[in-house]
């Protein structure tokens, strides 16, 4: 296993591509400016609180400068951002109720110990001014123990999982028997967040204790966080819970906003002997900001905070764009698209690619993501060739099935569509990026961490992706002693000398250079046409392995990276030598003329 070094501050390939302070020619934007390419590293798929998952953006943050990360983009669900159609309202009118059509259901568990437990939906007693039924809780503690009896509320397509920046839950208690150990207790589960001061790495969780007539009280047991709330006994109390007020109290030292809200439950908590009940009615998740683009400029308030504390990492907003087959849009003006209610996702390739016209309008460039969730690979390649790749910039091709995606994209490739293969992880939680099957980090040829720099790399296919568990070093092609990853020539030479570049590979491992045929053959030839040249690692000069290529009808080379064992650590983008352009034309940053 390899050192986990980046390679961001890197200049090594940039020199051999530039030679003595010359800059890169055949029309690479990048270098008009003279300024030298470096790698920089990303993580292009993260989700914080505002999607569905346990990560706060600063475990994410933490990982990145854990593992020397450039900078990270950050594409939470767009619909989740904007809180469409989530739950605002639950009367409690039986386990199962629906709001526009979905479904929020209740579920019971049970903690300790309890000698009775009884959950039950009944038309009297109800909140003033609330239709229907109410919840009605009572549990009587063992004599030895005493237990929580829960009802666990989830909701469609955890549609209540979000950001507590602008959340407010309402509930209406009525305790009917309440005591110092019988009390209703109102639970949330918040989010991952590294260790910070003495506080110890892990999942927050808050809790609201009610009952009694005293005063509001704050403990704080590690990452357990207890709000004692008061509420008489003998009639209606509304509550309302500020979660990051609350939050703030508790734990100063957090970002309080930087938490999702899941995992929520209400139960009644019965001491050894003690009989507690409550009645509980009309739950309100009230949102204050997710109107228009709302979400998006609370999303934007939220990671501010960590501005000056992660300045060693980049951070650019983006989005999953998430009813749709999913795309990640990055570089764009971040307005969010109109969602459809309900909120239910269209895999026809029809929608995407509709979608990915209405992203390009809006600036920026879109990734097809997990491109393999509905297809097979054979469906997919087809795909690709019938409908033009649904005009995406990028597709993730490294994760998994990692084998069946390359696969796909050389088929791509001989079929010269001309898209950008990343890498991702696809991260939810923030807690280890290294631990999860699918980890891969994206690299761009690039003068600077800017975005429009980065964006015009990976559009033009200056990229390549590494599983940073194993390998995090760089690769290039050199056409003509100049940088051509990505890029397309059209040429009528016999035969191209290419340079396959790659540093600090693993001992024991070999750098692939995959050529194939770039024949168009269309959806006649559903297969790859490809040879690969297997090089030790101790084989490879610094300055390149050279291939002599035979354009012919059309080829290109691209390569990657096996440890001993075969498994793939790394893969870049192609060069294509074409005889004539395709049909549909070579995108003007790809297009390149070999030196004379």
């Amino acid at each position: 296993m390899s050192e986990h070094r980046p390679v961001a501050r890197r200049t090594v390939l940039a020199a051999a591509a530039t030679g003595a302070g010359l800059s890169v020619a055949g029309g690479d934007p990048a270098a008009a400016g003279g300024e030298p390419l470096r790698p920089v590293s990303m993580a292009m798929h993260l989700h914080g609180p505002f999607s569905e998952g346990g990560a706060s953006y600063e475990a994410h943050l933490q990982q990145a400068r854990r593992l020397g990360v450039d900078l990270v983009w950050w594409t939470d669900h767009d619909w989740r951002v904007a809180a469409h159609d989530h739950r605002r309202k639950v009367h409690f009118d039986g386990a199962t109720e629906l709001e526009k059509g979905l479904a929020w259901t209740w579920t019971p568990q049970t903690e300790g110990v309890l000698a009775n437990a009884v959950v039950t939906f009944v038309p009297a007693p109800a909140a003033p001014g609330d239709s229907g039924r109410a919840m009605r809780l009572t549990a009587l503690g063992a004599a030895s123990a005493g237990g929580i009896l829960w009802q666990a509320g989830s909701a469609w397509n955890s549609a209540y999982h979000t950001c507590v920046a602008d959340t407010v839950l309402e509930l209406d208690v009525l305790p009917e028997q309440a005591g110092p150990d019988a009390v209703l207790l109102v639970q949330m589960k918040l989010s991952y967040h590294p260790a910070r001061g003495q506080q110890p790495a892990g999942e927050y969780v808050l809790r609201y204790r009610v009952g009694g007539a005293g005063q509001p009280a704050y403990t704080t047991l590690g990452l357990l966080g207890i709000v004692d709330v008061p509420a008489p006994a003998g009639t209606w109390t509304r509550l309302s819970l500020r979660l990051v007020e609350d939050i703030a109290r508790l734990w100063p030292e957090l970002v309080a906003p930087d938490n999702s809200m899941r995992g929520l439950r209400i139960g009644v908590s019965a001491g050894p002997g003690r009989q507690a009940g409550f009645v509980v009615d009309r739950l309100v998740l009230r949102r204050e900001r997710r109107a228009g683009q709302g979400g998006e400029e609370l999303r934007a308030e939220v990671l501010e905070h960590y501005a000056g504390e992660y300045e060693d990492v980049k951070q650019y907003r983006a989005y999953e764009i998430s009813l749709v087959r999913h795309l990640n849009w990055y570089g764009g003006d971040q307005t969010l698209p109109p969602f459809p209610s309900p909120p239910a996702r269209d895999d026809d390739p029809a929608a995407a690619a509709k979608m990915i016209d209405w992203l390009h309008g809006h600036g920026g460039i879109v990734c097809w993501n997990h491109p393999m969730d509905v297809e097979t690979r054979e469906g997919l390649a087809r795909l690709m060739i019938e409908r033009h790749k649904l005009g995406a910039d990028l597709v993730e091709i490294g994760r998994e099935p990692q084998e069946d995606l390359l696969w796909v994209y050389d088929v791509a490739a001989r079929n010269a569509l001309f898209f950008t293969a990343v890498g991702a992880s696809d991260e939810h939680d923030g807690v280890d990026w290294l631990a999860g099957p699918e980890r891969f980090l994206t690299y761009a040829w690039a003068p600077s961490r800017r975005r429009g720099d980065v964006v015009a790399a990976l559009r033009r296919g200056a990229a390549w992706f590494v599983d940073p568990l194993y390998y995090r070093g760089s690769l290039d092609l050199l056409a003509g002693g100049r940088p051509a990853m990505g890029a397309v020539h059209v040429t009528r030479a016999a035969t191209v000398k290419v340079d396959a570049v790659a540093t600090s590979l693993p001992a024991g491992s070999v750098l692939e250079i995959v050529t194939g045929a770039a024949d168009r053959a269309g959806t006649r030839k559903l297969a790859p046409s490809v040879s690969v040249q297997r090089v030790p690692a101790g084989s490879v000069p610094a300055a390149g392995f050279r291939v002599k290529v035979r354009p012919g009808p059309g080829a290109y080379v691209r390569t990657q990276v096996r440890l001993a064992d075969n498994r793939l650590v790394g893969a870049g983008n192609p060069v294509w030598f074409l005889p004539k352009a395709p049909s549909r034309g070579i995108p003007s940053d790809r297009r390149r003329t070999l030196p004379s």
